[in-house]
């Protein structure tokens, strides 16, 4: 099998460079310090996978060198350096690492926060830097019994909803794309009237930045927000008016302002930091250790997936918008395409059909488990050549039919999923849930129980259920250097049984033509998620 070849365009944490070095199926360029031009004209051209942060732009001239490339990583949230329209053309799947700085930046937010109600800055500099012991000057107040408004409730803003709990504050929120209850459920007001959040003592935003969010306070939200109110931002830049920001602030109407990004960048010149009610930081919401580790760990192991056709985590220009899905279903998507990719290597033949069926809240999604399915099932023929923008219609081009079916949950789980692919030498059906963790499960495989974790290499060995057979099958591995690192069993009511060995190693057509071999044996394929 050939590698598939990353590049690193820009500095990411060792941890990162660590994973990607030492995946034999992956050669890494490491290109951070190339000049942009070398990199764009020499090395670009060699990517199937690029890693990027923001000091390379994915442009015309990116994406025109690109024409092996079959995903982008960004290596961090923000992704105003990435033409992703000019990628989805070109069929490159563009991918952001969203969570990989949450608690940092929730942290940094709670910072800002203290640091505005007891101007904690001001004070220090006052001693420190001017020597002066005047305490008088610095009464603050707490955070206690406030009204704190939080404009967009996602992996962030919650995070920063459940801290301010713990300040014993009262917190409201404003998020119209999500299910009240994920609020409510932790103590936490939700409105759907957005004069609900301009009426609280502070008000931090946890937003993307979007048409609908850019400049979302303004003159006229400020106007109608209580004197002396409070406003953070460690999000995007844009998403407050920085004008009237501004003015906010020097008329008093703003009491403080805790900002930690800009609308243009580096802001070294920006009028807001010649007040004395802001306080500011050079955009580090991103910038701990934990999180540069993360962010570079999680980009890697993206990167790998996407490089080998598994999966594509966070993708920007699917033909859903995933950070507008619950929580819940991304493992199920991650999941269903898992086991497309397996039934297909299992049958290994022309394919005929796919339907995908659903039980229980997840089956909301159900047309997009569709189009995740495909590209499972469509990689093991395809390779490169699927991806989420194109699968569908590859699927019509090539006579595929695509079902999409929901149906009555009574299966005992709170979700089920099952993939079934019909193809010129029979059919295969394969069903799974996810359970608490996004710990994914597939629990059926055709009329076989089972508890199987969809990942490494699988033998699928079905026989007749005789004794011996674990032993011989065994046997067969460790003669041929194969170490089981797991095995499950399920039977049938026809006295048959269904086998799924996860392995150590390659399975070669030795240990498959052995295994063929065995008298109680009915069928054996392998496959490698």
């Amino acid at each position: 099998m050939s590698k598939k070849t990353i590049v690193v365009c820009d500095h990411i944490h060792q941890s990162g460079l660590d994973i990607l070095s030492s995946d034999p199926e992956i050669e890494m360029i490491n290109a951070a310090d190339e000049p942009k031009d070398k990199l764009v004209e020499e090395i670009i051209p060699l990517a199937d996978v690029a890693i990027t942060r923001s000091s390379t732009d994915v442009d015309e001239k990116f994406l025109k060198a690109a024409q092996k490339m079959t995903a982008i990583v960004r290596a961090g949230v923000g992704v105003d350096n990435v033409d992703i329209p000019g990628a989805s053309k070109q069929g490159i799947v563009v991918m952001n690492v969203p969570t990989a700085n949450t608690i940092a930046a929730v942290e940094l937010t709670m910072a800002h926060m203290l640091s505005c109600v007891r101007q904690f800055p001001y004070a220090h500099n006052n001693l420190k830097l001017d020597r002066v012991w005047r305490r008088q000057d610095w009464y603050g107040t707490e955070l206690k019994d406030k009204k704190l408004g939080i404009i967009g409730f996602g992996n962030i803003g919650s995070r920063v909803g459940k801290r301010a709990k713990a300040f014993e504050m009262d917190v409201v929120t404003y998020d119209p794309y999500i299910d009240p209850s994920k609020a409510t459920d932790l103590d936490i007001e939700y409105t759907k009237n957005f004069d609900d959040i301009l009426s609280c003592d502070i008000i931090t935003i946890h937003t993307p930045k979007n048409q609908e969010t850019i400049g979302m306070i303004g003159k006229d939200e400020i106007a109608k927000m209580k004197d002396g109110v409070i406003l953070i931002n460690c999000a995007r830049g844009g998403l407050y008016d920085e004008e009237a920001l501004l003015e906010g602030l020097k008329s008093g109407k703003i009491a403080m302002a805790g900002i930690d990004v800009f609308n243009k960048e580096p802001a070294t010149d920006h009028p807001l930091l010649d007040l004395n009610n802001v306080t500011v930081t050079p955009h580090l919401g991103a910038n701990t250790l934990e999180s540069q580790r993360n962010i570079a760990t999680q980009a890697a192991e993206n990167a790998i997936a996407a490089a080998k056709g598994i999966a594509y985590p966070n993708a920007l220009n699917l033909p859903i918008k995933e950070n507008e899905l619950p929580d819940f279903v991304r493992p199920y998507l991650e999941l269903i395409q898992k086991m497309g990719h397996l039934s297909a290597q299992i049958k290994r033949s022309a394919v005929k059909s796919i339907k995908v069926t659903a039980k229980g809240p997840v089956s909301d999604y159900v047309e997009s488990m569709g189009t995740f399915a495909t590209v499972g099932v469509l990689t093991e023929s395809l390779g490169d050549q699927i991806n989420y923008v194109n699968a569908e219609f590859v699927a019509k081009e090539r006579g595929i039919e695509i079902t999409k079916e929901v149906k009555p949950n009574t299966s005992g789980f709170t979700n089920k999923v099952a993939v079934k692919l019909t193809t010129q030498d029979g059919t295969i059906e394969i069903a799974g849930t996810v359970f608490d963790d996004s710990v994914q499960r597939i629990i059926e495989i055709d009329d076989y129980i089972l508890d199987v974790e969809p990942k490494g290499t699988m033998v699928f060995f079905r026989n007749t259920d005789t004794p011996g057979v674990i032993g011989s099958v065994g046997h067969i591995m460790a003669e041929n250097g194969l170490n089981i690192s797991d095995f499950r069993l399920g039977r049938d009511s026809k006295q048959q049984a269904l086998a799924v060995v996860r392995v150590d190693g390659q399975v070669t057509k030795k240990v498959l033509d052995e295994l063929s071999a065995l008298d109680a044996c009915i069928s054996v394929s392998h496959a490698t998620l």
